[in-house]
């Protein structure tokens, strides 16, 4: 058979198969420099050539001649020999609830409608189009970050406050050692007596506490002046830190509720399937 014959007839094969592929299975098929097939999910077409050795077209040329059987590589092996499979097209989440939408209008719908609020669902479908998110995995791991974002941020502004506590604590620490020092090194030349102590209560017991915090303090006592500039940067730095704060707060929020939504409306779906199974297999018995 002459090459022109050849590919007469092949393109009369994939003519009658092109019928069944479409109506039995869901696929296009796309004959030109390759024969290509997409499938109801697919927003593009999958060249059979790129599937590897058992889809080419002169692999199935040999199978519709029967000069050979039909014996794909298995996936696996495939990617044992070219080192890298290209992925599985993805479902295109939004899309599919949309359409499950659009498909479930009736009773079904209907009592979903009740048990959820189909505004928010809505909103959802909305913000999965703003941010481009089209894959289930992809929510899932952009909420988890999200989530780790806002708990990283909830931390340094948490150290952030407590420094500036700390900060405040020091200075009162020192201005108060500075006005009873005095006083306590005269308790101290009392022999700490009971009745200095008494008389003096308040500067004995601040300067007492003073001590004490500087004991916890490693190397040089910082001045009053020094601790001025770190409060005030500090607190810039915490003012600036808010703001990623709230806005790391929200984008959790968003993201996590819309989660939420598609996971209630998935669950649904799957609720349905299952009950609608059931039924089919009651009444066949």
């Amino acid at each position: 058979m002459t090459i022109k014959n050849r590919e007469k007839f092949m393109k009369g094969v994939y003519k009658r198969y092109r019928k069944a592929l479409k109506e039995e299975m869901g696929y296009e098929i796309k004959l030109g420099k390759n024969v290509s097939l997409k499938g109801r999910d697919q927003k593009k077409f999958l060249r059979m050539r790129s599937l590897g050795a058992g889809y080419r077209e002169e692999d199935l040329e040999k199978v519709f001649f029967g000069e050979n059987a039909f014996t794909p590589v298995p996936k696996q092996q495939r990617a044992d020999e070219k080192g890298y499979v290209k992925p599985e097209p993805k479902v295109d989440m939004l899309l599919d609830i949309q359409a499950m939408i659009a498909k479930g209008k009736g009773p079904g719908y209907e009592r979903w409608a009740k048990v959820h609020n189909i505004k928010q669902m809505a909103q959802t479908l909305l913000f999965l189009e703003e941010h481009g998110l089209r894959d289930y995995d992809e929510l899932s791991e952009k909420a988890k970050v999200a989530s780790e974002r806002f708990g990283e941020i909830t931390e340094k502004q948490k150290a952030l406050e407590e420094r500036l506590v700390e900060i405040a604590a020091l200075k009162k620490h020192i201005i108060n050692y500075s006005k009873t020092k005095d006083t306590y090194a005269e308790y101290r030349k009392s022999g700490y007596s009971k009745k200095f102590f008494e008389e003096h209560r308040e500067a004995i017991t601040f300067c007492k506490a003073a001590k004490e915090a500087f004991s916890k303090i490693e190397g040089k006592l910082p001045k009053i002046k020094e601790l001025n500039q770190e409060y005030s940067e500090v607190l810039q730095e915490k003012k600036k830190t808010y703001a990623e704060y709230r806005q790391a707060k929200q984008d959790m929020k968003d993201i996590q509720m819309a989660k939420y939504n598609v996971d209630l409306f998935l669950k649904f779906e799957e609720q349905k399937e299952q009950a609608e199974k059931q039924k089919t297999t009651e009444q066949i018995r």
